[in-house]
Order: structure tokens, then sequence, then C-alpha cells
């Protein structure tokens, strides 16, 4: 169907914003239910995911003898996803700031920011780019003992 009316469309609205804790006993936020990240760099489900393999990481062997999951445990997680959150939320409001808000209200660059100009003829910086916007500030790897014990056979 055709959008005949204006009513019917919505505009999306970007926040960047977190809970100011992470944690009480028995609840862990993470993702988006800490951290609401801006679409730019497209990077916020990378640090979801992330989130949730810290995660995993602290709380799988608790779990796996059957034991409650500490408070100080959920404080850790916390403690350690915060730092990443906050530097890729800055980097985020930045590059808003500095280049989509200035496009957005008709008074964007014309010229390619200096970041990418120097980006496109230096490999260094260019790689740096693509590191932190593909893996990120702290980047989680899966360490529960388990992870890669028992594999399905092949075309099982």
């Amino acid at each position: 169907t055709a959008i005949d009316d204006w009513s019917k469309v919505s505009f999306l609205e970007v926040r960047v914003d977190h809970v100011d804790r992470w944690h009480k006993p028995g609840l862990l936020c993470i993702g988006d239910a800490a951290h609401a990240m801006s679409p730019v760099g497209g990077v916020g489900i990378n640090l979801a995911v992330q989130d949730a393999v810290a995660t995993a990481n602290a709380i799988a062997e608790p779990l796996r003898r059957s034991h409650a999951v500490d408070d100080r445990v959920l404080a850790a997680i916390a403690a350690r996803r915060v730092f990443p959150m906050r530097v890729t939320q800055r980097v985020q409001v930045a590059i808003q700031n500095a280049f989509i808000a200035r496009v957005v209200a008709g008074d964007g660059p014309t010229r390619v920011p200096v970041f990418l100009r120097v980006a496109q003829h230096v490999p260094f910086v260019r790689r740096f780019i693509a590191r932190m916007m593909g893996v990120g500030v702290r980047p989680e790897h899966v360490r529960t003992p388990d992870a890669f014990a028992a594999r399905a056979p092949v075309g099982a």
C-alpha cells in the first residue's frame, strides 16, 4: 500500500545514552538495555554481542555448578564493558556533530573529512579505522571451557 498521509510516517529518534548502573542482584543489563548506540558506523550490534560474550564467559561456570551468580561478578562484567561503550559513543557523537548534523542542516562539508583523506593514503590509519569499526575497542572472545569441545559431525 502507498503512504497517502504524513501521519503514517514517523521519524527515528537517534539517542546515544546509557544506564548509570548496569546491574542489581540477579539482573544484568547488556546491549541496548544498557546502552543506546547511534547507528553511526553500524557498531551497536558489535557491542551487544561483545557484552553477551563477556557475560557468558563470566557466568558459565557458576551456572554450570548450579550456583547463583554473585553480584560482584555482574559488577565486574559491567565494569569491563563500560569503557568500550563510552569510547564508541564518544566517537559516534563526534562524527554526528562534525559531519552528519552539518549535512542535515545544509551546512555539510564540501570536502572529504581530513581523517578519511589521510586513511586513503596511509595504510596503517586505514587498517586502524577498519579494526575499530569491525572489532571494537575491547574485543571479547568465547572462553567457556566447552565452547568448542563437542562439535556436531558434518552432515548430522
